[in-house]
């Protein structure tokens, strides 16, 4: 029953809050008039720390400031009660201040000052208090006279010498040294440890030749203690000789008894330790041993933290730094030798002094507004919350009806004037305990003008620009603007109000000029105040200066005309490297340019023009570059062309910062191509050294900038500059700088969520680039949780790229975010990503698939849902599996080939359109519901056939010239028919030119598949389109075209099998003929590209018939006419009896290969007289027949007798091909029409 009291008291305690409004707290701006007019309570702003130790050499001063309106008045207690500061003389307050000053230049002991200080300041508003003050006195006792006996051990036994420093305040740093004044040499066998004993693990002779004294250093004092001398005396089996010791025989080749490891501290097996949280863990296992034992450490059931764990004093003591809750547990120290091994326990106990989840905070509000302070702490155990108003407790002090106590919460409604006080959060524990103060503030002020009054605002045209109007007022008051007094308020469009008063006008136009108001108001009142705002035109230059190359003692000028607004005063500067330029009688300016008359070396640099108004300003710079006289250096002119510039040089750093360092250089010759730009480029020795990347590129008139660098790189940069004709060789490297280390700065990059099983979710992210990682030991904090359930978040550590999250359900959402670490700290949060787990099979098939409505390449389907909670993960796609079963053509062979298409669809009644089906055809298909790693079971299997459609292109297309007068036609059936074929159409027309003849169509059975043309003319071309039929209509066109007849040549198909990807190459192609080329798949040759269609270059021009031109018939009855009068004239001359002379005929030489025949005559042969004479006749023996030299012979070809006076001495023989017929005997030429055509 009490039970469901509390729970009923604790749910109306929650609805009581949801329905409570709360109120914005006021926050009251640092304006000396505000403040100065603005009651409110006293704040603490300085205090002493609550351990407070003080040097009895110097004053005691316990601080404590604060501040109020009206100033604060201060009072104290000491041990709990009333201090009286007035009755002790040595007591001083501060004025204005509440700081105490306890002086003993008249006497008095610091001791008789210890106690417990609380500080009080109060004024007519409220009581804050400070922490309670522990003041002590420093004190550094003198170590205790005794007499030490010598220390007497056997050789290999171990050690422990105690130090028992004297109790100091605070205690003091101990170290051992020798008489000498030297420090003890410590290592693996010989340390101190933290108690400031110092341990021997084993006991060598040589041990005895010094002596050990523990020294105690105290730090308020600076003073050094040192304690009697301990002397050893090491007992040896055989004398010791300091000259047999060496490192690999310590004991000088005596026989020393070994031993197995056993702890000197801790004693025990197991032992216990308490450390509170945020402080470091100090374990320590030293050891005894011989040979020296080594130390290891371990923690049962987890690994050590690497991130915050360190080992000291050769590896006997582990450190943990800012330890925490999770770092409790067991931790085991093991000390080993080749003889065996100990181990001891240590359970380590994680406490936790008070500390601040949500720490209270001041609230100001104004009269009947709610407000609430908070005090949330933490700890082990869990502290108390007191809460105390005025220093006194809550409940013992003045009821306010306006305040309420919930638990950790103050609540505040309605508060009236006089709710003002200092409230105090106390949470302690058994470890240490929390203070705070947080006063609640009621102010009423009518609203009030921050900013000064009428100002003048002027802003560049198309410049976003702000008008501040800052104000106060409780209750908080309404704030609105009003432009030239007129309309409503401004906000929206291209104005924005802001929560401070602000107005933003996103870009100024000249119609935005004008006088703004803004107006407070409140219940208390109103204020306003004014602010004018004027826009100007932007101020640029319109004509910049250029780079430029002069020789020396030329003269220089450069443009720099500007555009302004004329209402605004403006200056036009110059300066030379960015230093000004004093002009005086050598250089001179005027409205619009630089002149530098009689250059010199002294001129070159970079010369920058500035135009400046109160509002803005534009510049542009231009290099000058200075040439030798071509008189005094006839190499160097300026008629030299450009080059490439020389690297920069004696390059330095300087001004070091966290993540920056300024880099300077001196240019290098730029040689007459002025450096537009330098790049900076950087090497590191830790992840890719060697490897030099670009850091950033700066303008060519710069020489030292300031680099931007990431941390935990060791640095090293170069230069290299760059103008129009190229890169300059890199500069020489500049001194190494190395950047501190530093938190990351950067969220690892994709991070996802998702299962590869069906009970585990992978948590995946890329991996921080080298130059983001900003220092050692980089780490990942991953963080999930399911979604929407406000559970804690898990987490883990982890160092690679990848966590698996196990035994998870099916498919369930996660919420995750990321954030990496290294040794200096974390770096940002991740948003929160949703992830999912892993998918498992759809257990639900879709139903009732069916096919509605087919036609030749399409189908309708529909089919029934399946239920969202059988997919078992995320729903991808309704897949549906479909192959040809069969084709409607008989004999038709084709492969048959399973598809798949996805359709999404979350409708109640879904259906689709399946395309691209092949007509004529029987299919078969089913679906699946599928995820996006499974399929569910199969659907129903559902049979349809498409009907019949237009066949596809002829398989192929061939035309051949058969002659002059005819072509030939062949084509074979489509591969894929998409029906019963009825037969072919094949449409032509003349073709001459872009001109086309009328269209003629011839029809063809299916089984016909050739065609003969007969041509008109030969010279007539024709295009020709070829399609097959079906009972629904023509199909796809195959398009040809009748070849050249010069060219003739069979119009085949050819295949070529491609096996890569494009483009390809086509090769052994005829030179000017026209193709078509069409790419189809192997295995299914209905699946093929459109035809297209390109023609070679031609190698040679089409022969013309020369014989049927005229030209060339006109010239051979030219040459006709001739003959027959030569003929005339020879009928002529033989009738008056005319003869020829013999002797010429006599006198010829003999050809060298001539050959005598047997009757005495000679035979006159060449490699011309071995061919016949085109159009002549031969003999059957070959040879010409035998004939006269005479006229009458060739006239009329007589008997070839010899006249008596010898006028034709041999005979002229010419052999003839025997495969030629016998002609006439007669010598008549060939006719000159037949010997053309023939060459033809």
């Amino acid at each position: 029953m009490m039970m469901q009291g509390r729970q009923l008291a604790l749910a109306l305690m929650l609805l009581h809050l949801l329905l409570w409004h709360e109120s914005v707290t006021i926050e009251v701006p640092q304006d000396p008039k505000i403040l100065a007019d603005l009651r409110q309570p006293p704040t603490i702003t300085k205090q002493s720390v609550k351990d407070y130790i003080v040097d009895p050499r110097d004053n005691i001063i316990i601080e404590c400031e604060a501040k109020g309106n009206p100033v604060p008045t201060f009072s104290w207690r000491r041990n709990g009660k009333f201090f009286n500061i007035g009755k002790d003389p040595r007591v001083t307050m501060r004025k204005r201040s509440g700081t105490l000053e306890i002086g003993f230049r008249n006497g008095g002991r610091p001791e008789d000052y210890e106690g417990e200080y609380q500080c009080f300041a109060g004024n007519d508003h409220g009581l804050a208090m400070s922490n309670k003050i522990l003041l002590r006195v420093s004190k550094a006792p003198l170590w205790p006279k005794e007499v030490l006996e010598p220390v007497v051990v056997t050789e290999g036994s171990s050690l422990v010498l105690p130090c028992n420093p004297p109790p100091g305040l605070p205690p003091p740093f101990t170290f051992w040294m020798n008489s000498m004044m030297s420090p003890i040499p410590q290592d693996k066998r010989v340390s101190k440890g933290l108690n400031g004993d110092l341990y021997f693990s084993n006991v060598m002779a040589q041990d005895a030749q010094n002596d050990f004294s523990c020294s105690a250093r105290f730090l308020f004092t600076h003073t050094i203690q040192q304690k009697n001398p301990f002397t050893l005396k090491v007992f040896t089996n055989d004398p010791y000789n300091d000259t047999s010791y060496n490192d690999s025989d310590p004991y000088g080749g005596r026989k020393v008894v070994e031993s197995t490891p056993t702890f000197l501290s801790p004693l025990g097996s197991e032992s216990a330790k308490m450390v509170l949280r945020d402080e470091q863990l100090l374990l320590e296992c030293i050891a005894a041993g011989l040979p020296t034992p080594t130390t290891k450490w371990f923690k049962k059931g987890g690994d050590l933290p690497g991130r915050k764990v360190k080992f000291e004093n050769y590896n006997k003591t582990m450190k943990i730094i800012n330890v925490s809750e999770e770092d409790s547990g067991e931790y085991v120290c093991m000390a080993n030798n080749h003889l065996g091994s100990i181990r001891h326990s240590i359970f380590v106990q994680v406490k936790a002094a008070p500390y601040w989840l949500d720490k209270p905070t001041n609230l100001v509000l104004a009269p009947e507004e709610n407000g609430r302070l908070v005090c949330r702490a933490n700890g082990n155990p869990k502290p108390s919350i007191q809460w105390l108003v005025n220093g006194l407790p809550i409940d013992s002090s003045l009821p306010d009806p306006s305040r309420q106590m919930m638990g950790d919460t103050i609540i505040f409604r309605s508060v009236q004037m006089g709710s003002s006080a200092v409230y105090q959060c106390n949470a302690s524990n058994q470890h240490g305990y929390l203070l705070a103060n947080a006063f609640v503030s009621v102010i009423d002020m009518r609203p009030r003008m921050l900013g000064p009054k009428n100002q003048l605002i002027k802003v560049i045209e198309n410049n976003r620009t702000f008008l501040d109007c800052p104000f106060f007022g409780s209750p908080f008051p309404e704030l609105r603007w009003f432009k030239n007094g007129q309309g409503s308020g401004l906000d929206g469009g291209q104005y924005r109000v802001y929560m401070n008063g602000t107005l933003e006008i996103k870009r100024a136009r000249a119609e935005d000029e004008g006088t703004y108001t803004c107006v407070a108001s409140s219940i208390l009142g109103m204020a306003e105040n004014q602010v004018r705002l004027e826009v100007k035109e932007p101020s640029r230059i319109v004509r910049a200066p250029e780079h430029q190359s002069a020789i020396r003692g030329s003269t220089a000028r450069f443009d720099c005309k500007v555009k302004f607004d004329s209402s605004l005063p403006v200056t036009v500067a110059w300066t030379k490297d960015d230093k000004p330029i004093y002009l005086g009688w050598r250089l001179r300016k005027d409205e619009e340019s630089l002149t530098i008359p009689n250059i010199n070396e002294g001129d070159e640099g970079i010369y920058t023009c500035t135009v400046k108004t109160e509002i803005d300003q534009d510049s542009a710079s231009a290099r000058l570059t200075v040439l030798e006289e071509a008189s005094l250096n006839p190499s160097v002119s300026s008629a030299l062309p450009p080059d490439r510039p020389d690297p920069p040089m004696d390059l330095e750093l300087s001004d070091p910062a966290a993540r920056s360092v300024r880099l300077t250089w001196i240019p290098g010759n730029d040689h007459r191509s002025p450096v537009t730009e330098f790049l900076v480029q950087f090497e590191e020795d830790r992840w890719e050294p060697g490897r030099w990347q670009d850091l950033a590129t700066y303008p060519g008139d710069l020489n030292s900038v300031i680099l931007q660098l990431t941390p935990f790189v060791n640095y090293q940069f170069r230069v290299i500059s760059i103008n129009a004709v190229g890169h300059s060789e890199p500069s020489h490297p500049s001194p190494k700088y190395q950047t501190s280390s530093a938190a990351p700065d950067v969220i690892p990059r994709g991070l996802r969520g998702w299962g590869s099983e069906k009970d585990n979710m992978e948590i995946t992210w890329e991996p921080l680039l080298d130059l983001e990682k900003n220092g050692p030991n980089l780490h990942y904090c991953v963080w999930w949780r399911r979604k929407d359930s406000d559970g804690e978040w898990n987490n883990v550590t982890i160092i690679g790229i990848k966590h698996v999250v196990r035994n998870t359900e099916t498919y369930v959402p996660y919420e995750i975010k990321i954030q990496a670490r290294n040794e200096l700290g974390a770096g940002p949060e991740s948003n929160v990503v949703i992830g999912y787990s892993g998918e498992d099979k759809p257990t639900s098939a879709p139903t009732e698939l069916r096919v509605s409505k087919v036609d030749s390449s399409k189908a309708n389907i529909q089919w029934k849902p399946v239920d969202q909670v059988s997919v078992r993960g995320e729903f991808k796609e309704y897949r549906l599996y479909y192959w040809r079963e069969s084709s409607h053509v008989p004999a038709l062979v084709f492969r048959k080939e399973n598809k798949t298409k996805g359709f999404y669809t979350t409708v109640a009644e879904p259906s689709a359109i399946l395309s691209d089906l092949v007509p004529f055809s029987r299919y078969k298909m089913f679906m699946v519901a599928a995820n996006n790693r499974y399929e569910g079971p199969p659907s129903n299997t559902v049979e349809f056939s498409t009907k019949e459609g237009v066949p596809d292109a002829p398989s192929f297309f061939r035309i051949k010239r058969r002659g002059f007068d005819s072509i030939h036609l062949e084509w074979d059936k489509p591969l894929e028919p998409n029906g019963l074929l009825i037969g072919y159409q094949l449409k032509y027309q003349t073709v001459n030119g872009s001109r086309q003849g009328r269209p003629r169509l011839e029809t063809f059975l299916p089984n016909v598949t050739e065609f003969t043309l007969r041509l008109p003319d030969r010279s007539t071309r024709y295009n020709f389109y070829l399609s097959a039929l079906t009972q629904v209509g023509a199909g796809e066109i195959f398009a040809e075209e009748s070849p050249f007849f010069a060219n003739e040549g069979d119009k085949t198909m050819k295949t070529v099998r491609v096996t890569q990807q494009p483009p390809i190459t086509v090769a052994d192609l005829i030179v000017g003929a026209k193709y078509h080329l069409r790419v189809y798949s192997h295995e299914l040759s209905s699946v093929t590209s459109k035809s297209v269609t390109f023609e070679t270059k031609a190698a040679y021009i089409d022969q013309v018939d020369i014989a049927t031109q005229g030209w060339f018939i006109g010239l051979m009855c030219a040459i006709a006419l001739i003959i027959l009068i030569l003929l005339i004239v020879c009928f002529i001359k033989r009738s008056r009896g005319g003869k020829y002379p013999v002797r010429d005929k006599k006198d010829l030489p003999l050809d060298a290969v001539d050959h005598k025949d047997p009757d005495g005559s000679f035979d006159y042969h060449s490699d011309e007289d071995n061919k016949p004479l085109q159009g002549s006749q031969t003999s059957l023996e070959g040879n010409v027949k035998e004939s006269d030299d005479s006229l009458v012979d060739y006239g009329e070809g007589g008997d070839g007798q010899f006249n008596e006076d010898g006028s034709f001495i041999g005979q002229y023989t010419v052999k003839k091909d025997k495969d030629e017929t016998e002609g006439n005997e007669s010598s008549e030429a060939t006719s000159p029409v037949n010997a053309i055509y023939s060459l033809a």
